[in-house]
């Protein structure tokens, strides 16, 4: 039951009444008669999500020279940004050795391009961006992510996030 998804109800003025589509997974999941805590949960907006792409983009399309080579596409910087933010799930290997740490960094690079690998002496420091799907962020963390995520490219850019929101506005 710990991932379930969001479960759809309607309030009867009685009882939250989950909608049809979703009484396969009440039946499946849950137990009749078993008390289960309800949290409200908002939707973050279309406009807020497709708005962060938009000027990610735009701020790729206009990276330096020195860093335009470190980020091939918008993702690698957005998850690169998750990650310096402080986004990110992180993963500590005790290769034994310096020499073993190097290979398991090159063996990881070479299956996540997006995690940041980082070798200290016979330890291996793998960082991945959290994801900010809908399932995985509310709308709380999500606005937090994304903030958190333009303050750091525009950083990068050395400008402010108001430039880059103005920006993506015009390229919108």
């Amino acid at each position: 039951m710990t991932n379930l998804p969001p479960i759809h109800c309607t309030w009867t003025g009685e009882a939250w009444e989950p909608l049809k589509r979703h009484h396969n997974i009440c039946n499946a999941e849950l137990v009749v008669g078993q008390v289960y805590p309800l949290i409200l949960h908002e939707d973050r907006s279309d406009a807020s999500h497709k708005h962060e792409f938009a000027w990610l983009r735009e701020a790729w399309l206009n990276l330096p020279e020195h860093l335009a080579d470190q980020f091939p596409s918008p993702e690698h910087l957005r998850k690169r940004a998750l990650i310096d933010s402080g986004f990110c799930n992180q993963e500590i290997i005790d290769a034994g050795s310096n020499a073993s740490a190097i290979r398991v960094a090159s063996l990881v690079r070479s299956m996540d391009d997006f995690a940041l690998v980082i070798v200290r002496g016979p330890a291996v420091v793998i960082r991945r961006a959290k994801s900010q799907s809908r399932r995985a962020m509310d709308r709380t963390e999500f606005q937090a992510s994304k903030t958190a995520v333009m303050e750091t490219v525009a950083a990068m850019l050395s400008v402010t996030p108001d430039d880059l929101k103005r920006n993506a506005g015009r390229a919108a």
